[in-house]
């Protein structure tokens, strides 16, 4: 994987080999965060499911005053971990979890979300009711919503609106936004 902008621009760095787990590919990447380019500097993000980590490295590359990466795979979160230290990223807090249960607890707010969970589940839309409903997100939080391109984008909460969309091959990609 590649980190595409800011401090860590152009480093590659390993991911695992494991069934399910699809990196966000550079073009859908590129795409996301020129539509966040003023939203990241200084921000708090969260990256559920993070997977290869490549939308919360590259948050934290592009100026993210703190990430949190929620992964619940130990083999995935030792390659993360690994990759954290080679960065030395001190603005980035991995959490080895099940993201579904962690966003149980009351939270405190980010700005930016990344929600991407794995294709064969069907989570997305109860993650999302979580991230309301426990106050994980800051008044006008961005949230990224990856799924399959053939899958509908499921009921979101009222006070969300989807402000971009695109597709790129198999990949359905939205940005919504929390209003108060």
């Amino acid at each position: 994987m590649r980190i595409i902008g800011g401090r860590w621009r152009s480093r590659v760095l390993p991911v695992i080999d494991q069934p399910g787990l699809r990196p966000t590919p550079d073009r859908v990447r590129e795409t996301l965060f020129n539509w966040l380019q003023s939203d990241i500097p200084g921000s708090r993000c969260l990256d559920l499911f993070t997977g290869s980590g490549a939308l919360g490295l590259e948050a934290a590359s592009r100026g993210a005053s703190q990430v949190t990466l929620i992964e619940n795979q130990p083999a995935t979160c030792r390659i993360l971990s690994d990759n954290i230290k080679s960065l030395a990223a001190d603005n980035i807090e991995l959490l080895q979890q099940d993201a579904l249960l962690w966003l149980n607890k009351a939270g405190q707010a980010y700005d930016v979300v990344f929600v991407d969970p794995p294709y064969d589940s069907d989570c997305l839309a109860d993650v999302c009711q979580k991230l309301e409903q426990h106050h994980w997100l800051s008044d006008r939080a961005m949230i990224y919503i990856e799924l399959p391109s053939e899958q509908e984008i499921p009921a979101l909460p009222e006070n969300w609106q989807i402000i971009r969309g695109k597709t790129a091959g198999q990949v359905g990609y939205y940005l919504a936004q929390r209003e108060v």
